[in-house]
């Protein structure tokens, strides 16, 4: 009885970026619920740590310790290095330090009783194999994606060419039918690192014990049907979510949501593109003229174009902030009192939470459209890169919470399309639609985290395994 109350210690590390980071905190945040449970976490990097990541780990418990890996170098990579590839080698280059903290770690405490890591740094399990330390992928994207990496396999051996050239859609198990051109970027085309990359780690996944989702049984129920039917050959999958952050802190965020206090209920539209992805000036241009064309109340962190040079996340925040100039020349100031622009970073949790908000223009990351529905925000979806294709085809084709921008033959979205498409979220039929179908998922989401909910239960049941030697 006394080793089942002893303290045991949960081991996390998540692959570089915040769109990783922030869902890893709040997974930690959640298990340290649970008695005699702390957290520790293990972060690489390429990069020091920036003020967000610093402002975050500082507002944590005190049962969840952390330390940051020695910074690796990727200088020596060409400046077109596929993102993902970006992040993966960042971890497979921290693993020699990562075996250093991770031997500390079991020979320190009485109990390592599990390893979560992020799907981009699977390389790290051999490691915590050793150790004999049982090994779970946090999946931080949609039950959808973490379906087609499983099904990817197969894929790659039945599927001639490339993906994206496919004439007809892809069939996921439990998941609508999805364009080529439309499925996770990286894999779109078969002769490169990256789609090699994946299809590894697609292979790796069954070597773990288990996969945790950061999504939840009710939003995507045939999917979840479809992962959890427990066949011998199956891993286990296990719905914690949604995982989003509340305690988004910023000594500048008090401006912002005090411009928001005076704005009408559910008038103001946010557009924020997350904390790594930016769009191209002539996008930027059109952006700007839609919004203002619209007469739309409009809140928009706005980033330098990349390609006019733009600093990463990880640099300080208040490098890029008051330089708007690559804006239409007056926007600002026509816009004055309609619009507010934030450089480059805002507090998206608490601004997504504020009564003033009514829609949300985001790049469909997961966090972002996690906390869009936690928060009953209907959405207008501009996915960019990564696997943000796929979350605007299931958040306009199978959830119904969103609009997606079309593209026009210029390969931009023009400013006309934008007027259009807010106008209609912010004040049409078609967005009270939208709205009130994303508040019956937002009432899901907070039955899923209550205390008998799905999401609850699931965790629990992991958190028994993992105190019971």
């Amino acid at each position: 009885m006394q080793e089942q109350e002893a303290s045991c210690v949960v081991a996390m590390m998540p692959s570089p970026g915040m769109g990783h980071f922030i869902p890893m905190l709040e997974l930690a945040k959640r298990l340290i619920r649970h008695n005699n449970l702390t957290v520790t976490i293990i972060i690489p990097s390429s990069n020091p740590p920036s003020t967000v990541q610093t402002t975050l780990l500082r507002s944590l418990p005190t049962s969840i310790s952390h330390t940051f890996l020695p910074s690796v170098s990727l200088s020596d990579l060409p400046s077109i290095t596929n993102p993902e590839l970006g992040v993966a080698l960042t971890v497979l280059r921290s693993l020699p330090s990562f075996r250093r903290t991770l031997l500390s770690l079991s020979s320190t405490h009485h109990r390592l009783a599990a390893f979560i890591i992020d799907s981009f740094g699977l390389d790290a399990i051999d490691i915590a194999s050793e150790l004999h330390i049982p090994s779970y992928i946090y999946f931080t994207s949609s039950a959808m994606v973490l379906s087609l990496l499983l099904h990817l396999p197969y894929l790659d051996q039945t599927v001639q060419g490339n993906l994206k050239d496919l004439t007809e859609p892809v069939q996921i198990p439990g998941c609508v039918p999805v364009h080529g051109k439309d499925l996770l970027v990286p894999i779109q085309e078969r002769n490169n690192e990256a789609y090699n990359y994946i299809l590894h780690l697609s292979n790796r996944f069954k070597m773990t014990q288990g996969i945790i989702s950061n999504s939840f049984s009710e939003l995507e129920p045939k999917t979840f049907k479809e992962l959890q039917k427990g066949e011998p050959d199956m891993i286990p999958v296990y719905s914690v979510g949604p995982m989003v952050n509340v305690d988004q802190t910023n000594g500048t965020a008090n401006k912002y949501l005090t411009w928001l206090d005076e704005q009408p209920r559910g008038s103001v539209l946010f557009v924020c593109f997350g904390s790594w992805e930016t769009i191209s000036s002539a996008q930027t241009h059109e952006l700007a003229i839609g919004l203002e064309n619209s007469k739309q109340r409009f809140l928009w962190v706005v980033k330098r174009p990349d390609n006019l040079g733009n600093s990463t996340f990880f640099n300080d925040i208040n490098a890029q902030a008051n330089h708007l100039d690559f804006l239409p020349e007056g926007f600002v100031e026509r816009t004055r009192g309609m619009g507010l622009v934030v450089p480059f970073w805002a507090p998206q949790a608490q601004i997504l939470a504020h009564k003033s908000i009514g829609g949300f223009l985001t790049h469909c990351g997961w966090n972002s459209i996690l906390e869009s529905i936690a928060n009953g925000v209907p959405m207008i979806a501009l996915p960019l890169c990564a696997e943000q294709k796929m979350n605007a085809v299931l958040i306009t084709e199978d959830f119904k919470v969103a609009t997606r921008l079309k593209i026009g033959e210029n390969g931009l979205v023009e400013n006309e399309e934008i007027t259009m498409v807010v106008e209609k979220l912010m004040e049409g039929e078609e967005g009270k639609k939208l709205s009130y179908r994303v508040k019956e998922l937002k009432d899901a989401a907070s039955k899923a985290l209550g205390e008998n909910g799905s999401s609850t239960k699931q965790l629990s049941e992991l958190v028994f395994m993992w105190k019971t030697p």
